[in-house]
């Protein structure tokens, strides 16, 4: 998961590519609670935890405390994946992209000692994503596909896992839309109102010249989602 803070000049090159960190303004209510509820449980035994509560804040003293439990439990998988999720989601939720390096060593160390964990596999996917959006290094680009492809040889159905696939083609420092296109319209095909596969959808036939069936997706997302911020730049882009 997914923020909108970066920096404005990170967030001006993105031009509304997403997955994981970079989409936090995507999340719902009810994944905001949830984000809420992590970032509690994140606060547990912290002295201070009672006066921070409203606003959810955590302290650079209470993270990094969290960040050494799990360094002296480096074999304990669960630990490293309920910290790296929560640290994951509180990032988002506060627009924090300095907790991203740690996010993504919890992750990745969660990974090598439980390979097939599904949120796991899709989470280091994203991180990688967004690490390789930041730092303009294509190798992460690449390994967060291969975690995508990975991930959606355990479930096919994952609409979401194949809209990430996709923007990743999207956002390559060598973008394939052709092959955006075909992540997308699977996406499309396993969940015909999915925001986010539409939106990229219609970019991706934009991008491919083909103005008439970015027009169509653009259509159809703005039948389900008429205040998408990203209508009014496809409507430019396609000339609609």
């Amino acid at each position: 998961m997914n923020t909108k803070i970066i920096a404005a000049a990170v967030i001006g090159i993105l031009a509304g590519f997403a997955a994981g960190f970079l989409i936090a303004n995507s999340l719902n209510r009810s994944e905001l609670e949830a984000a809420q509820a992590e970032a509690a449980q994140l606060r547990r035994s912290s002295p201070s935890a009672g006066t921070r509560a409203e606003n959810m804040e955590l302290s650079d003293e209470e993270i990094r405390k969290k960040i050494a439990e799990a360094d002296q439990n480096a074999d304990n998988f669960q630990y490293q994946k309920t910290l790296g999720l929560a640290l994951y989601t509180y990032a988002a939720m506060k627009q924090d992209a300095r907790l991203l390096e740690d996010v993504a060593k919890l992750l990745e160390r969660a990974h090598k000692l439980n390979p097939d964990d599904y949120d796991v596999l899709v989470s280091l996917g994203n991180i990688s994503f967004d690490l390789g959006q930041i730092k303009k290094d294509e190798a992460l680009n690449e390994k967060a596909r291969d975690l995508y492809r990975n991930a959606l040889t355990k479930n096919e159905k994952d609409a979401n896992v194949r809209t990430s696939l996709g923007v990743s083609f999207l956002a390559a420092q060598n973008p394939d839309p052709k092959k955006a296109i075909e992540e997308l319209t699977a996406a499309i095909e396993i969940d015909p109102k999915n925001d986010k596969a539409l939106r990229y959808l219609a970019q991706a036939y934009a991008e491919a010249g083909d103005k008439e069936n970015g027009a169509k997706y653009l259509e159809e997302l703005k039948k389900i989602d008429p205040e998408n911020p990203a209508v009014a730049e496809l409507e430019k882009k396609i000339g609609s």
